[in-house]
């Protein structure tokens, strides 16, 4: 096999095209602020659709900067989170109940060990 290898190339590190006559698609940069004034700047594709709204890195909405003047009277919802969501569905007693059986089941080995 040692024969046959190829020799002067790392296989799979390097690429062998080129970015020549490559034409890239036209690109708008939209920033977005968020109340704790952290700014991000993304790249959109020309014509494409930009949202009003981008999640931040903190977790909180941040709104396309310049947009400040744009009126606020808007109904929204606030957000929901999985803790929200899961108690629609169970009590916080009825979630004890269920994590202390998930743990005994632990540990009475009725899930195997990962290792």
């Amino acid at each position: 096999m040692a024969e046959r290898s190829l020799r002067g190339m790392s296989i799979g590190a390097k690429s062998l095209e080129s970015d020549d006559n490559v034409d890239f698609a036209a690109r708008n940069d939209v920033a977005y602020v968020c109340p704790k004034g952290h700014r991000t700047i993304l790249p959109f594709a020309e014509g494409a659709e930009i949202p009003e709204e981008w999640e931040c890195r903190c977790g909180m909405a941040a709104r396309r900067e310049g947009d400040e003047d744009r009126e606020d009277d808007e109904i929204s919802k606030p957000t929901r989170t999985h803790w929200d969501m899961l108690l629609e569905r169970r009590t916080e007693d009825e979630l004890k109940t269920l994590l202390e059986k998930r743990l005994q089941m632990h540990r009475d080995g009725w899930f195997p060990d990962y290792e």
